[in-house]
């Protein structure tokens, strides 16, 4: 998988026809390493979305939707400034490089034109996006500066000469007017892989998977050249396809390459990036933006399961209780037959059909003393059973609280994990930094759950943590609304909003529930479902926590494709 030069050829073909000649109408930064430009161009809207995300770095029109920080970074106030309504003239790629020019057309404060480039550069962690004066060829600012303690040869701050990136002694693929080296190397190296490596060090712009399905194609038995051409006019006419290349591991790729499981074509590049890097792109996004939360979580799961394994512990020892009572109950008896000082007496034990029982005494107190000493025993430890049961319920209680929230987590979106963190604040799990501020406190909005459609357009209401969860199923919903959740297991309600919904809806709400639910990845999902009416809160519990009973159950299987497709 690699987001190499030639795939960023057919995306720069993709990107020129829909965008080409657009005014930027919206600038955002919603992450820190990424930019959108809302560019209007052939009537429609395009987000135009660039990368430099060490992991994910590309850049493609997204789809996707994205909420933006309230108070808008250095950067993005200072693209505003420049590039707030510019056209768009053209998109270039240097050679066959994993570099993509943005050129653009604006005016500065006193209303003369001026030309601008935005450079985005996908190289892993070097990625970046640069803004430079073409007149000038001085940078503005980049998204990332590098100072010369960190390159040399590159200096990547405000005011200072752009440099592009090293250039290499390797052929465009895209403009090969000689193949004589191209054929001294397949004639050299007949092994596929070995080829492979010999085509990344020759050839631009060739990712590991591109070298490797080149190799097959240049060892077809047609024409050298023929195949050459062939297999790089396909990044002209793309065929945008996500491959199994092994068991649960997937590619992308403009088009199919040779020795995959499956593919599944898409209609464009951009929709397929978006089908491929939402799921990752979003966990990564909730790890780095909940941090805190994730760590406050497992600490608390941490700390709670070791009280419980102590706890436990602690129960199993208070099993001899009634060892006590016993011996204390024994000595009561037969009491006239201990003497002072002993310190060991057998006697019949009537629990046991006057099997003989050894009781260990204190040789420094009296025959009743010892007697009221085992019952003193016996009553501790029962008091302890009492205490201990319910520190173990409660110990089980926070468990699932945090399993739950821990679920949460890592089905959430970013803009979800601002009711997760103010949740735990509002438990005293978490420092509210806000609550000695002198200003008033605003009440917290929650946030509406996420709406999705069935196939018969019954609307479908999923919440995505606990606050929403409550809102949704105590407050929002009808009583005559259906409810289902996964059964045992951390999760979302989800509301069917029909009294009498249909077979295929109850399903596909099943589907969304155990979608949205800690069984992601699991099959034979059993979910119930039961009427809203039948939903109690007890007084008390924590926020999200329900009771019900009555409820029917059904098994289903969490299938993407269909929270996809039902998604409004």
């Amino acid at each position: 998988m690699s987001f190499d030069g030639s795939f960023l050829h057919a995306v720069r073909n993709e990107l020129d026809c829909e965008l080409t000649t657009g005014r930027i109408s919206k600038i955002n930064q919603p992450y820190p390493n990424e930019l959108i430009l809302t560019i209007r161009a052939h009537g429609k809207s395009h987000q135009l979305l660039l990368s430099a995300n060490p992991t994910y770095a590309r850049v493609q029109i997204t789809k996707i939707p994205s909420v933006n920080p309230d108070v808008p970074s250095n950067f993005t106030m200072l693209i505003r400034k420049y590039l707030n309504g510019a056209i768009l003239k053209q998109i270039t790629q240097p050679g066959n490089d994993r570099v993509l020019h943005f050129d653009f057309s604006s005016r500065n404060e006193i209303g003369d034109q001026i030309e601008l480039r935005l450079i985005i550069e996908i190289m892993a962690r070097h990625s970046n996006i640069i803004l430079i004066d073409q007149a000038t060829n001085k940078i503005i600012d980049a998204i990332k500066r590098v100072n010369s303690d960190v390159n040399r040869y590159r200096t990547l701050l405000p005011g200072a000469t752009y440099v592009n990136p090293p250039k290499q002694d390797v052929l465009d693929p895209f403009n090969v007017n000689n193949f004589k080296e191209i054929e001294n190397i397949v004639r050299d190296y007949p092994n596929a892989d070995v080829l492979a490596d010999q085509l990344r060090q020759k050839i631009q712009g060739l990712g590991k998977d591109t070298s490797l399905a080149l190799a097959s194609y240049l060892h077809e038995p047609s024409e050298l050249v023929d195949n050459f051409t062939a297999f790089f006019q396909r990044f002209n006419h793309p065929t945008p396809t996500i491959s199994e290349i092994a068991t649960n591991k997937y590619n992308y790729t403009a088009f199919p390459y040779p020795n995959t499981l499956s593919n599944v074509e898409y209609s464009s590049l951009s929709e397929l990036l978006d089908q491929f890097y939402h799921d990752q792109v979003q966990r990564d996004r909730v790890r780095e933006k909940g941090s805190v939360l994730i760590h406050v979580v497992k600490n608390q799961l941490k700390k709670n399961r070791t009280k419980l394994k102590k706890l436990q512990k602690e129960l199993t020892e208070t099993d001899q209780a009634d060892q006590y009572r016993i011996k204390g109950e024994i000595l009561t008896t037969y009491l006239s037959q201990v003497q002072r000082g002993m310190t060991e007496i057998e006697l019949p034990n009537f629990y046991a059909e006057n099997k003989p029982i050894k009781i260990a005494l204190s040789n420094q107190i009296s025959p009743s003393e010892n007697a009221q000493k085992y019952f003193k025993r016996y009553q501790k430890l029962k008091n302890a059973i009492s205490y201990l049961t319910e520190q173990i319920k409660e110990t089980k209680a926070e468990i699932n609280y945090f399993e739950n929230i821990q679920a949460q987590i890592e089905l959430a979106n970013p803009e979800d994990l601002q009711e997760i963190r103010y949740e735990l604040e509002q438990q005293g799990y978490l420092r509210n930094h806000e609550q000695h501020q002198k200003s008033k406190k605003k009440r917290h909005k929650v946030n509406k759950p996420e709406k999705f459609i069935a196939s018969d357009g019954t609307e479908i209401l999923v919440g995505k943590n606990n606050l929403q969860n409550e809102q949704l199923t105590l407050h929002f919903a009808d009583k005559r609304d259906t409810w289902l959740h996964v059964k045992d297991l951390p999760g979302s309600h989800v509301i069917i909003r029909d009294f009498e919904p249909s077979e295929q809806t109850l399903l596909e709400a099943a589907s969304l529930a155990a979608y949205f639910s800690k069984a992601r990845s699991s099959t034979k999902v059993p979910v119930d479902y039961v009427k809203v009416r039948a939903i109690k809160k007890p007084n008390g519990t924590k926020p999200g926590f329900v009771i019900y009973e009555g409820q029917t159950n059904v098994l289903v299987d969490p299938d993407p494709q269909l929270v996809q497709q039902l998604h409004e």
